[in-house]
């Protein structure tokens, strides 16, 4: 049986879950996501969102971001940022490429990095993007 990011049964190659974060409709059941492009999205934020060593059955799992929350904004923070999130993306999530990943201060808040990743989904061949929020401070 294939499991998906919030550990539903599959509904094709990506397979359907909870959706992350995880969250509570209007009518009060929990928000799942069964899109493919949608569970890909979550499962990258959760890679983003979870630092190593945090799941006990897979301690390789993860980004590691959080060693970089007290970072002073600058080349260094940005450049270990890319990496960081390059190597866990592809050491965690087997079903895109990662094309580009790129650290840059928010206009409009001086605390926040957004890290903007471009991928590409391997079985669609679709090319997506997703901009994460990365608080400094």
């Amino acid at each position: 049986m294939d499991m998906s990011v919030g550990g539903g049964v599959s509904s094709g190659f990506g397979g359907s879950g909870w959706a992350f974060p995880v969250t509570v409709t209007a009518d009060g059941t929990i928000r799942s996501v069964a899109d493919e492009d949608e569970i890909i999205r979550a499962a990258i934020w959760m890679i983003l969102s979870t630092s190593p060593g945090e799941r006990v059955m897979r301690p390789d799992y993860g980004c590691g971001l959080s060693e970089h929350v007290f970072g002073v904004l600058g080349p260094a923070t940005t450049a270990g940022i890319e990496r960081d999130v390059t190597d866990a993306l592809r050491r965690c999530e087997p079903r895109i490429d990662v094309l580009e990943v790129q650290a840059r201060p928010d206009a409009d808040d001086h605390d926040v990095l957004l890290v903007e990743i471009t991928y590409r989904v391997r079985a669609t061949n679709s090319r997506l993007n997703l901009v994460y929020p990365f608080y400094l401070d």
